[in-house]
């Protein structure tokens, strides 16, 4: 990808001090973009404003809530690319709470492209969305194709903030697409509990020495590190071919729960339990799942770089030395 692209561009980062859209900023700024950060700060959604130690000053941070539309309006104004990332994670919560799932997912969502229509129609979205819409697979590796049968509320509401920008797109040629995201993993993800992903929580109880818990084990799973997914929103984000399409991401190494604890004992000494699922959890997880992420190969030429052992040891090395600011 020509670095050049995104040289003295403007581009605003929805959701920026979180874990991705904080090393899309970081990457961006390398890069000689003019990068705006959106970020409530809310402490339950994941951003924490270490992720953009080393790039403070040389961003514009505007902590702003997604589900304020008078601030959306003015941020969206000249910008050339708008990178959407923000967005409520945890499927617990959104079953707990599915009110502000919907406001966060859905409605700030429509209020945004709302925004974009108004005051810059030229500017180029891309969308994070998730696997998680696909629901329990029918089938292996699954693409694009694959029904949609979400199995929670966040899957529902993450449905609708998608199909709202592909709608954008089709009828008002706003330049938007969409990256269903699987397991990111990486420096900056949210370790304090179970709410952006897993492998966070099992991380800072090997980190401190106390054992984790695996619920089932069997399940096999994906897993893209950061760096990789940063890729793909920037080639995505820059290529007229992904306008108004929807890609997978994913890995080509597919791994039990089991085995992904496995390794993490190995690099860092501990271990784990495997327990049962909680009734409550059950009902919501989805058993088995990875992608086919062929078409974004085919179409843009991305794929994952980063083998899994490489990713969880550069993560283990950035936490052991910064675990204290992401559990505070």
């Amino acid at each position: 990808m020509n670095k050049q692209l995104f040289s003295g561009k403007k581009v605003l980062i929805t959701g920026g001090a979180g874990f991705i859209g904080s090393a899309i900023a970081k990457r961006l700024v390398k890069q000689g973009a003019e990068v705006t950060i959106a970020d409530s700060m809310i402490p339950e959604f994941g951003g924490n404003l270490f992720n953009l130690e080393g790039i403070r000053d040389k961003v514009q941070l505007n902590i702003t809530d997604v589900r304020d539309p008078h601030a959306m309006r003015y941020l969206v104004k000249d910008q050339d690319f708008l990178f959407n990332m923000a967005g409520q994670t945890s499927h617990m919560d959104s079953m707990q709470n599915p009110v502000a799932d919907l406001e966060i997912n859905a409605k700030a969502q429509l209020s945004i492209l709302e925004a974009c229509r108004v005051n810059n129609p030229d500017v180029r979205i891309v969308f994070a969305s998730t696997r998680q819409i696909y629901g329990r697979p029918k089938y292996l590796p699954v693409d694009e194709k694959h029904p949609i049968v979400p199995v929670d509320v966040n899957g529902i509401n993450k449905t609708a903030g998608e199909w709202y920008h592909l709608l954008y797109q089709q009828v008002y040629g706003i330049p938007a697409c969409v990256l269903r995201l699987t397991n990111t993993y990486g420096p900056g993800m949210r370790i304090k509990d179970a709410r952006q992903t897993f492998v966070g929580i099992w991380i800072r109880l090997l980190l401190e020495q106390q054992p984790f818990e695996v619920w089932g084990g069997e399940q096999l799973r994906d897993f893209n590190f950061v760096d990789d997914v940063v890729d793909a929103f920037l080639i995505a984000a820059t290529s007229d071919e992904a306008y108004g399409q929807v890609f997978n991401l994913g890995a080509s190494e597919v791994v039990s729960l089991k085995d992904l604890a496995g390794l993490l004992v190995e690099l860092c000494e501990g271990e784990y339990l495997v327990r049962s699922f909680p009734e409550e959890r059950k009902k919501i997880d989805i058993g088995d799942y990875y992608s086919d992420y062929s078409l974004i190969q085919k179409k843009l030429g991305w794929s994952p770089k980063t083998s899994l052992e490489k990713g969880i040891k550069e993560t283990l090395e950035y936490y052991k030395s910064n675990r204290d600011e992401y559990i505070k």
